[in-house]
This record gives C-alpha cells, structure tokens and sequence, in this order.
C-alpha cells in the first residue's frame, strides 16, 4: 500500500512500521537496517522520515521514502547522501545518529567507525545494534530471550 501519513504511522509501532517498510523486500541487510530503526526508539527515524519527508526530499535529489511500484520503501542511497553532504538535516543526540549510521552502513553506503558508535549508544542500543548486523550476515536474528538463554 502507497499511502501512508504521519497520522498512519502513530497508530503503529516502531517494529510495525519497518514491517511495512519491508514489503516484497528480500535482501537481509536492508531487512536489518530497516528492523533496527524500527526498534530503536520506537521507529525514531522511520517516523522522522515520514514526518519530514519533504524536507528530506528537497534536500535530496529525491525522497528518502520512495513511493511508486507496490510498496513504500527507504531509499538508502538517499539516506547516506544527505548524511555525507548535507549532515545538518540529522539533527538528533550521539545515540540516535549513531543508530542511524550503523543501519546506512548495514547497506554498505557508508563507513561507520564502531568505537565511536560503541560510545554513543546505551546497552539497549548496543544490543539492537548486534541484533542488526546478526541479521544482516546470517537472516533473522535470534531474539534476545534465546541469545540470553546461549541459543545459537
């Protein structure tokens, strides 16, 4: 489904939200940087996207949220353009751009420096992190209950 408001996107979850984001997607890293900005902060920047997507789009050379085909989709070339030449539209705490940094690079669009991310984010962040890029190098993460209980 195309059509999807700010109003749509409060009814839901952050993890609803990347869910519908990931329609017809197949690709584990995208799957994975898409679940981890769902997680984090219940959708922080999905929201922010969806809320500013003008915004992001005028500053981009297209939107960050592409609307056309079947679904509704991040586009994450967009995403690490503005991050590397227009950085002070990501306005945002250490954490919370940290997050962001670690999904763009989960689709290999940009370097992320893992010490300065291991410093910025708390250990609920931390953990979503390596849940993501378990995702992104094997498929569905385990959740955190069987990583806890040593499941493989």
């Amino acid at each position: 489904m195309l059509v999807m408001t700010v109003a749509d996107a409060d009814g839901m979850t952050g993890e609803q939200l990347a869910e519908r984001l990931l329609h017809g997607v197949d690709s584990e890293p995208t799957r994975a940087a898409a679940r981890l900005l769902g997680a984090h902060r219940n959708g922080y920047w999905l929201r922010r996207f969806l809320k500013d997507e003008w915004v992001f789009a005028s500053a981009a050379e297209g939107p960050v949220i592409v609307r056309s085909g079947r679904y509704l989709r991040l586009d994450w070339d967009e995403i690490a353009l503005l991050m590397q030449f227009r950085p002070s539209m990501f306005k945002a705490s250490s954490s919370e751009l940290a997050v962001l940094q670690v999904a763009v690079s989960l689709m290999s669009r940009c370097p992320v420096q893992l010490g300065d991310v291991t410093r910025a984010v708390e250990d609920k962040e931390f953990r979503l992190i390596l849940r993501a890029q378990e995702e992104a190098a094997c498929g569905d993460a385990p959740t955190d209950e069987a990583t806890e209980q040593g499941a493989p």
